[in-house]
């Protein structure tokens, strides 16, 4: 019997083999969906077999931000110009072996910034540590894409991410999978699909291993990301960029760059001089979307000088476990000022979605 290796490489010739048009869409979308469950396969074998080693570097500050880039690119002195950190830097590849975390405080805000040893091809497949820095940047609330001015072409690096289930400024699809005891594979779009058909979804579906399901769509899905929802893995993480090395960039080269990425919002910068740090400080401040809480004891006024900074879409519930566990564990309620409450001191529970510069009373059982 054929090894799962040998079924993924044959399927993949047959795709290889087959021209994409209208017509073989969704016999492609079958054959990839069988990678897929095959790919899960193979990971959850040699997991269980426990060879698989990882960077494990403790979450720190309100974010973390993973600095992505070729070997060599600036990404040790980015660290330290950001954090202070100390990361080793020498010109030659792979000089940082490991993770190396720093912290930047901004605007009250500890962002946690992670060095990790460059990307090259085929890290997906283990090449160069590949597996374990891309597990460290899957945990990543930002990556930082980092690219040296004279080389901006990232295609290599976004493949790598790309067939590490990571989807760069991209949102989940909205479709929903719900396994049945019997009644066949049911599609139910909740609008008018026109870049895949009910059929392509559910012959994919029936692919992936579903004998009896019902497959909601509340989105104007592709083939791609059909596949996304079915292998469960993906992971959907903001990225901006950083082009590096602008202080010695020959005329033209910094647009040649930027039309290269057009997909990223980019910051040129010089991580050898300082240049352009304040500004890429800001576009991670602004990627991560935090907001500025403001704390009120109980009887007392509230603290208007140092903000608890919590993400955007944060509730009352995030608020109480950044303070204190048993905050949660014996609230009462809490009093909200400011845009996200109805009137000034309205009474809410754990599900009260914040806003920027809200002030809140947390009450607790004494």
């Amino acid at each position: 019997m054929a090894t799962i290796e040998e079924q993924i490489k044959e399927l993949e010739e047959q795709i290889s083999k087959t021209k994409y048009n209208k017509a073989t869409e969704g016999h492609i979308g079958k054959l990839k969906a069988k990678i897929a469950k095959l790919t899960l396969e193979d990971e959850k074998r040699k997991s269980s077999k426990g060879n698989t080693k990882g960077f494990y570097v403790k979450k720190a500050g309100n974010a973390t931000v993973a600095l992505v880039g070729f070997p060599s690119v600036g990404k040790s002195t980015l660290l330290n110009r950001l954090t202070g950190a100390k990361s080793e830097v020498g010109a030659y590849h792979f000089t940082t072996l490991d993770v190396v975390p720093g912290v930047m405080v901004y605007k009250h805000a500890k962002i946690q910034i992670l060095d990790m040893p460059g990307l090259i091809k085929d890290a997906s497949r283990g090449k160069g540590r590949g597996r374990e820095v891309i597990a460290a940047a899957r945990a990543s609330d930002v990556i930082l894409l980092v690219v040296d001015v004279f080389n901006p072409d990232i295609s290599v690096l976004f493949k790598e991410l790309w067939n590490a289930a990571i989807r760069l400024n991209q949102s989940k699809p909205d479709v929903t999978i719900t396994g049945a005891d019997q009644g066949g594979i049911l599609v139910k779009p909740t609008l008018k699909l026109t870049k895949i058909t009910p059929e392509i979804i559910k012959d994919m579906v029936s692919a992936y291993g579903y004998v009896n399901a019902t497959v909601v769509v509340r989105e104007d899905i592709n083939v791609e990301q059909m596949l996304d929802v079915l292998a469960g893995n993906r992971v959907y993480i903001k990225a901006i960029m950083a082009v590096n090395k602008v202080d010695i960039a020959m005329e033209g080269q910094l647009e040649a760059a930027y039309a290269m990425n057009p997909d990223y919002r980019k910051f040129p910068v010089s991580a050898a001089t300082g240049l352009g740090m304040e500004e890429l400080k800001q576009g991670l401040y602004d990627t991560i979307d935090m907001i500025r809480i403001y704390l009120k004891p109980q009887g007392q006024e509230a603290d208007m000088d140092i903000p608890l900074i919590v993400k955007r879409g944060n509730t009352i519930g995030d608020v109480c476990e950044l303070i204190h566990r048993a905050f949660k564990q014996n609230f009462r309620y809490a009093m909200v000022w400011g845009k996200s409450a109805k009137f000034p001191g309205q009474t809410v529970g754990l599900d009260h979605k914040v806003m920027d510069e809200d002030i809140v009373c947390i009450i607790v059982k004494r």
